[in-house]
């Protein structure tokens, strides 16, 4: 299974980075989540600080392109094999900087790639 790391989680129940984290719970994928507020949601702490996780395959983003900038260098460290741009996170500018450095840039909905098996 994929670790994964949820940046922009939310304790709101109808926030798509909430309803990302119960699905990939669902699936059984180790889910690490950082967000605005500390938390939790469906047994997954939610961080406020940059955790310098290890092994995480694929950062999913809820955050959008400005606020993205202060985690270029911080996702980056982390070496996922990927980075999946949720709806509203698109970001060609962060693109660039992840293909630089051999990491996957996905542009798609997490919920949709785990609900089609494509996760």
């Amino acid at each position: 299974m994929k670790k994964t790391l949820v940046l922009g989680a939310s304790l709101k129940p109808n926030r798509y980075s909430n309803l990302a984290i119960n699905r990939l719970v669902t699936y059984n994928h180790p889910v690490v989540a950082i967000g605005l507020r500390k938390g939790e949601v469906a047994g997954v702490e939610i961080s406020t600080e940059k955790v310098p996780y290890k092994n995480v395959d694929t950062v999913t983003l809820y955050l959008n392109p400005s606020r993205q900038q202060e985690y270029y260098e911080y996702i980056i460290s982390l070496q996922p094999q990927r980075v999946i741009f949720n709806p509203g996170t698109e970001n060609p500018e962060f693109y660039e900087l992840l293909r630089n450095k051999n990491i996957q840039v996905e542009v798609a909905c997490t919920l949709v790639l785990l609900g089609t098996n494509q996760y």
